[in-house]
């Protein structure tokens, strides 16, 4: 018997729901934030959880019902492929056919809510749970279909940063959709002993000293011995049509009919950048061109140029430098090309929002400065408000998120970059105890970041053999 929303009554023993929590079928014509309104009470997710999430996946933009990479579709991400189906899941929890959660926004935010409760039921969120963001963590990690915990905490870890941070964020139909900035500790629970992909850096394995190491599907790429066996003298621009958890996933995924990977991943939101292939062995990334060239993903979409951040330009093109330099590759359109420049490639990226002259700008008119700049560091809505030289090793800087009351301290390098050196970024709050980031950073320490409205904070850090000690200051 079939219930009145349209769940079986097995499946709604089975994820907890009651019968009065399935959502009606949405209207095409309502506003993004009503149908994640609605969603959120509909489902006990928390709202602003919600939509850091469906950020992190798409931006916001459901790009007209169209596939990313990995098969995920709308708003929420909802993916159909041999390894995930959390859009066939949708469709049974919320009684929409799979066509219209491709499609339509509010019904695609429904079924995304209702997978996310699924999983908060099958981890055993009760009602007084539900209502605390911090403990959805690992639901919110189960959700990015990642294919090690490593991997999925970085997704969730993506989603709880943009939940602290706040969003705002513009509707491809000009609406604005916002989360305000709240302070989380999220409860990682199992994830807290997966490794943290933001810090682990296998410096034997990268070719890329400040890249991340996490190795792709032994199936999404050919080993060889480049460039003893293939000169290379060409790299692929590419735009991954997905998020960075998403794509490192996706690589690490097989085998598949299509395998595909790319050497590099490069992030949105700071340019961040996670290695997948050695440059000596050939990715699966541009057909012809793949015995030839390096290929470096990036974080993104080729219709949404929100994705497209300066950080990201600085970050990329500070890799594609070192790449060209290593390999004596011109620093030349001829030679650093989009994907769709490959001969008989049927791509489209990096597509019309890429800057190429600021990109090319970058990598040819670098002195081999940082890529990294304090506010990419510590993330969107710090700003700075001291800073402090040291020698000529760096800079820590102190900034402020008017939005949450929290300070951040980074310290970037000036010298030795791309190398791990000592450095270090500290901040202690009165009454608190002091918390220091400290080790051997390729560009920065940092961030470190902690609560500190209406209290008087103590900051500095260290590079090479100069450091910075303040007094207890910025009181208000």
């Amino acid at each position: 018997m079939r219930l009145t929303g349209g769940l079986t009554a097995g499946l709604v023993l089975l994820l907890g729901l009651a019968p009065g929590l399935i959502a009606p079928a949405a209207a095409a014509t309502d506003r993004m934030s009503e149908a994640f309104d609605r969603a959120a009470t509909t489902y006990e997710v928390p709202r602003d959880l919600l939509v850091s999430l469906a950020y992190a996946e798409t931006h916001l933009d459901g790009h007209d019902g169209q596939p990313s990479a990995s098969g995920g579709y709308g708003v929420m991400h909802l993916v159909s492929n041999p390894t995930a189906d959390t859009l066939e899941r949708a469709a049974t929890l919320t009684d929409q056919p799979v066509a219209t959660l491709k499609i339509d926004d509010a019904a695609n935010i429904a079924g995304g809510a209702a997978v996310l409760r699924g999983y908060a039921d099958e981890l055993g969120l009760d009602a007084a749970a539900r209502k605390d963001p911090a403990k959805w963590y690992p639901a919110v990690a189960r959700y990015g279909n990642a294919a090690s915990p490593e991997v999925a905490r970085l997704y969730a870890d993506t989603v709880y940063e943009l939940l602290a941070d706040g969003v705002e964020a513009a509707t491809p139909d000009g609406e604005n959709v916002t989360v305000q900035a709240r302070s989380i500790q999220p409860d990682r629970g199992a994830y807290a002993d997966a490794p943290d992909p933001n810090r682990t850096l296998a410096a034997a394995a990268v070719d890329y000293p400040s890249a991340h190491w996490a190795p792709a599907h032994t199936s999404n790429y050919a080993v060889s011995n480049r460039p003893a066996s293939d000169v290379i003298d060409r790299i692929v621009i590419h735009v991954a049509q997905g998020s960075y958890a998403g794509t490192i996933s996706w690589f690490q995924t097989g085998p598949r009919p299509n395998p595909t990977s790319a050497h590099y991943v490069v992030r949105s939101s700071d340019g961040d950048i996670t290695q997948m292939v050695r440059e000596k062995d050939r990715a699966f990334h541009a057909g012809t061109y793949n015995r030839r060239s390096v290929g470096i993903e990036h974080e993104g979409f080729v219709d949404n140029a929100s994705w497209f951040t300066d950080a990201m330009y600085r970050a990329s093109a500070a890799l594609t430098r070192n790449i060209a330099d290593r390999y004596g590759i011109p620093k030349d359109r001829t030679h650093i090309v989009g994907h769709n420049q490959v001969p008989q490639a049927d791509h489209t990226d990096p597509g019309p929002h890429w800057d190429w002259a600021r990109y090319m700008g970058y990598v040819t008119g670098g002195s081999g400065g940082n890529p990294h700049t304090p506010e990419s560091v510590c993330g969107s809505g710090y700003k700075v408000i001291d800073s402090a030289a040291l020698g000529t090793a760096g800079t820590v800087y102190l900034l402020y998120n008017t939005a949450n009351g929290n300070n951040c301290v980074a310290t970037l390098k000036k010298t030795s970059l791309g190398t791990p050196t000592a450095t270090t970024a500290y901040l202690e709050v009165q009454g608190s105890p002091r918390v220091t980031d400290s080790g051997n950073f390729a560009y920065y320490a940092g961030p470190v970041r902690a609560a500190a409205a209406d209290k008087c904070v103590k900051w500095g850090g260290k590079a090479g053999s100069s450091s910075y000690d303040s007094p207890f200051e910025h009181c208000g």
